[in-house]
């Protein structure tokens, strides 16, 4: 009984999520924003403390934004650089996302290019 109750332990401990582990999962989001009254949208994923962000701006622009999001405890405020089509250039950005539940965060950001935007994500 002594033996099986330690492996149940040391299974459970192993197949238990870690932080770290937590962190290599991407987070995906996607989010809806308006710039000089058009409409924007972008998709994006967050793993280990660093963002990937898949755009569409006004008149037809895309582009990449890299973000660096700054881990603090109760929310995620990240800056990010990116380039995109059309002659737009390079885009700074930068927002904050927030836990609203175990599974579901919600963020606002402010991209150069896109204007401002509100984020829905999941965690898994």
């Amino acid at each position: 009984m002594q033996k099986i109750l330690v492996f149940a332990v040391s299974l459970v401990a192993l197949l238990a999520p870690s932080k770290v582990n937590s962190q290599l999962i991407p987070q995906p989001w996607v989010s809806v924003g308006v710039n000089d009254s058009e409409a924007t949208f972008s998709v994006g994923a967050r793993a280990i403390n660093w963002g990937v962000e898949l755009g569409k701006g006004e008149d037809g622009a895309t582009g990449v934004d890299v973000l660096k999001f700054i881990r603090v405890p109760v929310v995620s405020p990240y800056v990010g650089l990116g380039l995109y089509s059309a002659d737009k250039g390079v885009a700074f950005s930068g927002g904050v996302q927030v836990g609203a539940t175990d599974n579901v965060f919600v963020g606002v950001g402010y991209n150069t290019i896109r204007g401002i935007n509100g984020q829905v994500g999941v965690r898994f």
